[in-house]
This record gives C-alpha cells, structure tokens and sequence, in this order.
C-alpha cells in the first residue's frame, strides 16, 4: 500500500515559485541549446517540410490499404472482424453474396472515417485474409470533412498504391492452408 503524502509548507501555497521555477528550467534549456548551436556541439534538427519529408521507419502503421487479389478484385471477404475490432467504431461494411459459388460474400460497401480513426492497427491484426493493411502513407489533405470517409476506390485503388497493393500469399497457397 502506498503512502501519499500531502505538501504543506508555506511555499507549496503560493503559485509564483513554481511559475518561477518552470520558466527558469525552460530559459536555461533555451540559453544550452543556441549555445550549443553556436559552438556546432549539436546541430539543431529542421526540416524544411514541404521539399524535405521525414522518412520513417517500414513498421509505420499510416494510412488504410485495402489488398487485391492478383485479378484485381478486392481480397476483403466482408467478415466485420475489423469493424468488431475497431475501437473507435469508423469501419462501416455491407456485405452481399457474390456470384461466384466459391466465395462466399464480398463487400459492396467498405468505408472508414479517417477523422475518428485513431489508427491503432487493430483492424490489421483482426483480418483473417490479409486485407486490410496500414500502409507508409501519412499525409491526408483535405478541405472539408466530407473529403475524409474513405471508401473501397479510395482504399484499394488510389493512383498512389500504383494498381493497388497484392497480398504476400495468394489464393491457392491460403487453400492449401487451409485458410
């Protein structure tokens, strides 16, 4: 069990000598670092935003990619998990039958609010089939809030995905899985 012990010295009163301290501790970081600019100890790190892009790592999770089959129709099999799984509640699906007997639905609607996306992965680790990837894709410009629900176009066959991203395995290793 532990102990919370309360402050109650005279200073622990007074709002000032903290206000003090704090803009002290910021002065001095603000004094050390043109100091060390100066000296060239340390070179301050700019980036110049719109000709230079930061590059981050591969296993940055960015924005949604929605997977193709090597036919290019969609490898989303409308089975919700992802939208079960989300915890901000933005993936919208309805699924129909398809005609193929072989496969089972599909989905004719698959949509996700980018602004309530909290772009945590758990629709990536949720899909069974390797649908739904997070992709290296960061910035999302746009004039309104219409602009921000992202449909199956959006999704899977934006002109930046360059014909849309194929899954590692295809359809008949996944049988031969038993997937």
């Amino acid at each position: 069990m532990s102990v919370v012990q309360k402050n109650t010295s005279e200073a622990s009163k007074w709002y000032l000598p903290g206000i003090m301290t704090g803009m002290g501790i910021t002065f001095r970081h603000l004094v050390s670092n043109l100091v060390d600019n100066l000296t060239g100890k340390k070179k301050m790190i700019t980036l110049n935003y719109p000709e230079e892009k930061h590059e981050y790592s591969p296993r940055f999770k960015g924005n949604h990619v929605l997977t193709v089959k090597k036919d290019g129709s969609l490898r989303c099999t409308a089975c919700m998990l992802c939208a079960t799984n989300c915890p901000a509640e933005c993936i919208t699906i309805v699924a129909s039958e398809h005609e193929d007997p072989t496969v089972e639905k599909y989905p004719v609607k698959y949509e996700i609010d980018i602004l309530r996306c909290v772009f945590c992965g758990f629709c990536e680790e949720a899909c069974p089939v390797d649908a739904v990837r997070m992709g290296p894709e960061w910035q999302t410009p746009g004039l309104n809030g219409a602009n921000f629900n992202y449909g199956i176009e959006h999704l899977a066959y934006r002109p930046q995905l360059k014909g849309g991203i194929a899954t590692h395995v295809d359809d008949e290793e996944r049988h031969k899985a038993g997937i």
